[in-house]
């Protein structure tokens, strides 16, 4: 199972990939009376929002699962105001609903880049809470944006697996579109066939605190040319690289002794979210070391760890569409899909008005 990615990664980018809600029209039926306006999510809050965030996952079949520590994480994400990017709906104790939103520190070709990410519990569904969701993240990503990037308009970004179609539903009514695809890949381990060594493949060595700032600066490199990749700070790179999901043992560097101040030529990063699982959460390979088989001598060595430590499974996600041949990679070493995401998008005006953006934070 996976879990959120640093942001300007293939796929999706920062916060939680959580599912929202089956709603067509947006407002057709009304939020039951027991369910008050939304508040922001707070430190007490974090474990009925791992309890909402797991159902959800479970129930749409996403691979999502996160515990309070982890959920507590996203909250602390580099540039996040939780009072302001984040919203949950409650009915007593049960919390039903949530969402966060982001916007990017970088905007790409004169546009700003922002993701909108929510869930709805499955008994609460059908009640308006889709559209509540959407229209309150909308409306503060534009106050954020204008914040951020003044006068460029704004890229909203929403994801969710192929199947569920009442979130394609939803978000189509909402005036976004389709715009990529991607898979989630598994290997079962009890299973799996090493693929033949590679002759030229360097020594696989384990990522230090030392050697983090560089794979940051090979990841940059290595993911410039892909889709709606816009570069993450340092800052959060760090909280990626410290979160309590990380795995640094099963991460794999090649390194390039010609090059002492910049060392890192190619990286596998790998998370634990669910017991018995590795989730491979970056590969990238930078642009002077393609072409000699590094990303996926590493990927083979954590595969190799990962079974010889007791673990079940190990999956990754990847760009349907990757520039850099990705899929066939991964299929070669024994990953086999398991299920399709997509991710939608809509471009909005920038908010012009000074009284507009007063709240941005």
């Amino acid at each position: 199972m996976s879990a959120p990615r640093p942001e300007g990664t293939a796929s999706s980018t920062e916060t939680a990939a959580e599912t929202m809600a089956r709603d067509t029209s947006g407002s057709a039926a009304p939020v039951r009376a027991s369910v008050g306006p939304p508040r922001a999510i707070g430190v007490d809050d974090l474990e009925a929002w791992s309890v909402l965030h797991n159902a959800v996952g479970a129930f749409d079949d996403s691979g999502e699962v996160a515990n309070a520590v982890q959920m507590g994480e996203m909250l602390s994400i580099p540039g996040r105001d939780p009072e302001l990017d984040t919203f949950s709906w409650w009915d007593g104790a049960t919390m039903i609903a949530s969402s966060t939103v982001s916007v990017r520190e970088a905007a790409k070709d004169g546009v700003a880049k922002a993701n909108l990410d929510g869930g709805v519990h499955p008994d609460f569904r059908a009640r308006g809470l889709g559209g509540e969701i959407l229209a309150r993240g909308e409306a503060r990503i534009r106050r954020l944006a204008a914040a951020r990037h003044p006068g460029l308009p704004v890229q909203i970004d929403l994801w969710n697996t192929l199947t569920n179609d009442g979130y394609q539903e939803l978000a189509v009514a909402h005036g976004y579109e389709a715009v990529r695809y991607f898979l989630d890949m598994r290997i079962d381990l009890a299973v799996w066939t090493p693929p033949e060594p590679s002759d030229h493949a360097a020594e696989p060595v384990r990522i230090t605190e030392a050697l983090s700032p560089h794979v940051h600066r090979a990841h940059l490199d290595a993911f410039r040319d892909h889709w709606n990749f816009t570069p993450g700070s340092i800052e959060k790179w760090k909280h990626f690289v410290g979160g309590s999901a990380f795995r640094p043992e099963f991460s794999r560097l090649a390194l390039d002794p010609r090059y002492p101040e910049d060392p890192v030529d190619a990286y596998v990063l790998s998370e634990e979210w669910d017991a018995g699982e590795i989730y491979v959460a970056l590969v990238g390979t930078r642009r002077r070391a393609r072409g000699r088989g590094l990303a996926s001598a590493l990927l083979t060595d954590v595969v190799r760890q990962a079974r010889a430590a007791g673990y079940e499974r190990i999956e990754l996600g990847v760009d349907s569409d990757s520039p850099t041949g990705a899929v066939g990679l991964y299929e070669r070493i024994g990953f086999r899909p398991i299920r399709r995401s997509v991710e939608y998008s809509k471009v909005v005006e920038p908010l012009r008005a000074p009284q507009e953006t007063a709240t941005a934070g």
